[in-house]
């Protein structure tokens, strides 16, 4: 049979069977389908919450208790696969001649990293390459759409047990990477099974690009209703198309008529026009953003800050204005990034924090592997505690015109 129409058999069918099945019968379904375009073998492997290991997600032909050839938790450190998902690439790791050749495929959903996808094939070449690309890329879709109805994923992904509050976080918040022709967004928050009080949020409307980040006070259940409920509420009245000032106002209330004043958070509200590079944002007792420029320069941006909101002081915030240049970075970030302190008593600090970021990028890295990085170095600067929530939301502008072609594939790590 053709190669090409065994290709559009497999992806074909896979889609007709896909809608009723569950996550735990995918590996199944999916082995059986890629069988009919040459790879005699697929696994997926899905990242933990932290993405510091890769989990086999079993079916009939891959059980939990897997050998040596089939393992069920794969290091991202220092291993085949964890390249593949860090770096964003195809790579293989076949034997040599006589030996079924072997690949390790990202699976991105949109610009979201899910995991790897190993593949088995009796041949080489081009076309198989594409192919597999081409299944690792409906696999992600498959996964996405049964994960969040699904708690064996949940079960997979997780290292420890998690808090109630970080199970409402984590429950709310958008994807962690996010990605269109002229931006790339990408966030990360720890400590991933007890973060509480910190919360970030992002959405497109035309060409606007809308961020939030939030920090409620306290470290408890409580600190996480705060935020969930300062995120809803954000979201709410800026789908009812109110501005800035008058979302932030709308929060304040909201928190004020559920807590009266016994909590209330910090928080930074801002707007971009992705077609101008305008950006606009307001701060509630928030730390500033900073602008990283020319992939070297660290520019704070300046606006009077207004109280937390839910204290009731009923202060407006101030309404600011930037001009960004492409190619800037934009950082938000909690104060759970600089302010922490090792057992030394030493601050993490704001300039190490982006001293960081700005060597990675030269690096070339994807920013979600960048971030991903950053957190690693934060929790081993801390002896792998944190005593307060850590957010960072990266936000990166090309310009008006597009990214060239492949670089916004690049810079999230779609290979």
């Amino acid at each position: 049979m053709d190669k090409s129409v065994q290709r559009e058999r497999m992806l074909a069918g896979l889609v007709r069977a896909s809608h009723l099945v569950t996550l735990e019968r995918l590996p199944d379904l999916i082995a059986a389908h890629a069988a009919e375009a040459g790879m005699s073998e697929v696994l997926i492997y899905l990242a933990d919450l932290q993405e510091v290991m890769l989990f086999l997600l079993p079916g009939r032909t891959a059980r939990a208790g897997g050998s040596g050839d089939r393992p069920d938790e794969v290091p991202v450190e220092g291993t085949v696969a964890g390249r593949a998902f860090q770096h964003g690439e195809v790579v293989s790791s076949s034997a040599g001649r006589g030996v079924p050749g072997r690949w390790w495929i990202p699976l991105v959903d949109g610009a979201e990293r899910l995991g790897v996808l190993r593949v088995t094939a009796e041949e080489a070449g081009g076309d198989v390459t594409w192919d597999m690309r081409d299944l690792a890329g409906l696999v992600a879709l498959l996964v996405q759409s049964k994960r969040r109805a699904s708690d064996t994923y949940a079960r997979l992904v997780r290292r420890r047990p998690m808090n109630v509050a970080a199970e409402m976080e984590w429950r709310q918040i958008p994807p962690r990477t996010y990605a269109t022709d002229r931006v790339v967004i990408s966030a990360v928050m720890e400590p991933a099974y007890e973060v509480s009080g910190d919360a970030f949020d992002y959405a497109l409307s035309g060409d606007s690009v809308h961020l939030s980040v939030f920090d409620a006070m306290g470290h408890d259940t409580a600190a996480g209703l705060t935020a969930g409920l300062a995120i809803a509420a954000c979201r709410n009245h800026r789908r009812l198309g109110e501005g800035l000032v008058d979302t932030a106002r709308r929060i304040e209330e909201i928190l004020l008529a559920q807590f009266d004043g016994d909590r209330f958070a910090t928080g930074l509200l801002a707007e971009l026009d992705v077609a101008g590079g305008l950006l606009s944002w307001i701060n509630h007792g928030h730390h500033r953003p900073v602008i990283i420029r020319d992939g070297r320069s660290l520019l704070p941006l300046e606006c009077d800050p207004a109280p937390p909101l839910g204290v009731g002081l009923n202060t407006d915030a101030v309404l600011c204005q930037d001009q960004l240049e492409p190619g800037d970075r934009l950082v938000l970030y909690t104060d759970g990034i600089t302010e922490a302190r090792n057992p030394e008593g030493r601050e993490f600090g704001l300039e190490r924090f982006v001293d960081f970021l700005i060597r990675h990028h030269a690096d070339g890295l994807p920013v979600p592997e960048t971030l991903r990085r950053l957190v690693r170095h934060h929790l081993e600067y801390h002896q792998g505690r944190l005593n307060d929530d850590a957010t960072v939301l990266l936000l990166e502008w090309h310009g008006p015109a597009p990214f060239p072609e492949g670089q916004a594939e690049a810079l999230v790590g779609i290979p």
